[in-house]
């Protein structure tokens, strides 16, 4: 290991575990970094090529293995128009749809196998889920604790049932400690996330460097992004929030510094679904921690600007997001296999707006999931239902034209923005809510977590009129639009632009090429008239006609991409 990088881990073991254990737990580190170093390398970095697709390994299931039926999708369907694939847990699980894995070595059986990433990874740039804030209540790491194994003593946290948790920051609405049988009698253990989800004791540098070798053994099986899951409550510390701590963020460091030193083409990903005042503090200083957050506030104010027809609180939003010093950029979204997050829209939405949206959900055929108060109360985590189904009533009388334009419109934002985009698989192929799905599993996030039965989607897609392949189509094209542009590279110069309430402007510039391009969207549902800052001939890129005059009408929620300087 090189002496300054030495050091650099060195002093960060300090900081989590002080000296005494930094000497002893240094060792470890450099065997694993000097272990992996030499694997191939992958590609690196990203520009406007660059887009990613988030789905389940079983988000695509027919006859054969879901990974390799997904992957016959990609390959027919999708092609280039993304570079990066974000497999969410594929991993033997119980619970939670894959995030309570109970071997992170190893490929849930029901899915593929490891022969089926690979090949995967030879297509796409991959993100694989790190889901290293707990484990399965029946993970190998528990069985091994509870068996009273002495490698185990210490993986997860133990306190007495009675003690005051109280300042802890809670997602769920659910206690904080549950009790397991041990070989030792009962202990009562953390569980951030509820009693199947067991929390990784990371005060103990035995769990840091079981987790780092599972980390830089997905670099060698192929991947090219770690997305860390539920990353702020990593460290606990009684009296506190348990989240965000000083040493969450020193953890994700010295977990960047082993990756650069051993798999330098591996980025990292937060999922940290909090305001996003706190969001943006897991880039670290100059981006030295995650090269990559989730923009999180994007889909609750997107949402709100369709449904108010008020673009004002998202351009406002917009106009405060700047370029990272250092290599580090967002994931621009509007849905994921989670719910629409509500803590992003604090301090940015009032509680009017946001009970709005609540009620919007449930109107939608969706739910609101709450999350527990340290008074006792509850208050909005996530909207619980598919975001077509958000920008679009399923009962309302209007045609379905109108929705495609209106759900359309919402995706087009996230691919104009400063970053990267990301869209959700049934995002890219028009879903609706899965009520039956909610039915059968009675948990509100089954809404958007449907399996595609593959013969049934090919057949859609290879209907033109379906919705399905309709709005499949206009995705496709103007992801294909997006990748040639210079100005749409995820660090090109970004302006939000006031055109009026009714439309969200936002110029890109490539400072390289010279490039520039207006992206004009009209939240509304009629007709809008712009004076856009354009000169006459001036190219719409995603129509390919010329633009006569700057004034511009704007049909209901259409999108325009123009090109205004070379």
């Amino acid at each position: 290991m090189e002496p300054r990088l030495r050091d650099r881990i060195a002093r960060r073991l300090a900081f989590v575990y002080g000296r005494p254990a930094a000497r002893d737990t240094l060792p470890g580190v450099e065997a694993l970094v000097d272990r992996y170093c030499a694997l191939p390398p992958r590609p690196r970095g990203w520009s406007q090529a660059d887009a990613l697709l988030i789905a389940y390994a079983h988000s695509v299931a027919g006859d054969g293995p879901p990974l390799a039926d997904l992957h016959r999708f990609l390959a027919g369907h999708v092609g280039d128009l993304f570079t990066f694939v974000h497999l969410l847990p594929f991993y033997p699980y119980t619970s939670d749809d894959g995030f309570a894995v109970t071997d992170y070595r190893a490929v849930d059986p029901a899915v593929g196998d490891w022969s089926d990433i690979e090949r995967l990874a030879g297509d796409y740039r991959l993100v694989f889920d790190a889901v290293i804030n707990h484990a399965s209540a029946s993970s190998v790491y528990m069985q091994r604790y509870c068996a009273g194994e002495s490698a185990a003593r210490d993986f997860f946290i133990a306190l007495p049932p009675d003690t005051d948790t109280s300042s802890v920051l809670r997602t769920r609405n659910l206690p904080l400690l549950h009790c397991y049988e041990t070989a030792s009698g009962p202990r009562w253990l953390w569980t951030t996330f509820g009693p199947d989800q067991v929390d990784l004791n990371f005060a103990n540098p035995d769990v840091l460097l079981e987790i780092l070798g599972v980390l830089l053994g997905y670099a060698a099986r192929g991947a090219s992004m770690l997305r860390l899951d539920a990353i702020p409550y990593l460290w606990k510390q009684l009296g506190t929030s348990c989240a965000h701590l000083p040493q969450t963020h020193e953890l994700i460091r010295l977990i960047r510094d082993v990756l650069d030193a051993a798999a330098p083409w591996v980025l990292l990903l937060t999922e940290t679904n909090v305001p996003h005042r706190e969001n943006v503090v897991y880039f670290g200083d100059r981006g030295d921690e995650a090269q990559m957050i989730y923009n999180f506030a994007l889909p609750p104010l997107i949402l709100h600007a369709l449904v108010r027809g008020d673009a004002r609180t998202l351009a406002a939003w917009a106009a405060g997001i700047e370029r990272i010093d250092g290599p580090a950029t967002y994931l621009n979204i509007t849905a994921t296999h989670d719910g629409i997050g509500m803590r992003p829209t604090e301090g940015i939405l009032p509680e009017s707006e946001r009970a709005m949206l609540c009620d919007l959900a449930r109107r939608h055929g969706g739910d609101v999931t709450g999350k527990r108060n340290a008074d006792g109360s509850v208050s909005p985590y996530e909207l619980n239902l598919n975001y077509f189904d958000a920008v679009n009533d399923p009962a309302a009388a209007e045609p379905e034209a109108l929705q495609i334009d209106r759900f359309c419109c919402s995706q087009a934002i996230p691919m104009c923005l400063l970053g990267l985009p990301g869209v959700y698989i049934h995002s890219l192929v028009g879903s609706r809510n899965d009520l039956e799905g909610v039915r059968r599993t009675g948990r509100a996030r089954s809404i958007n977590r449907a399996t595609l039965h593959a013969g049934e989607l090919a057949r859609a897609l290879a209907d033109p009129g379906s919705l399905r392949a309709r709005v499949l189509a206009r995705m496709a094209r103007m992801l294909a639009v997006r990748r040639r542009q210079a100005a749409f590279h995820p660090d090109a110069a970004q302006q939000v632009l006031d055109l009026g309430p009714s439309v969200f402007a936002v110029r890109r510039t490539d400072e390289a090429s010279g490039q520039s391009i207006l992206a004009l969207h009209n939240m509304t549902a009629g007709p809008q008239r712009v004076d856009a800052p354009v000169a006459a001939g001036t190219i719409d890129l995603l129509s390919d006609q010329r633009v006569e005059r700057p004034h511009l009408e704007l049909a209901p929620y259409q999108v325009r991409w123009l090109l205004t300087g070379m």
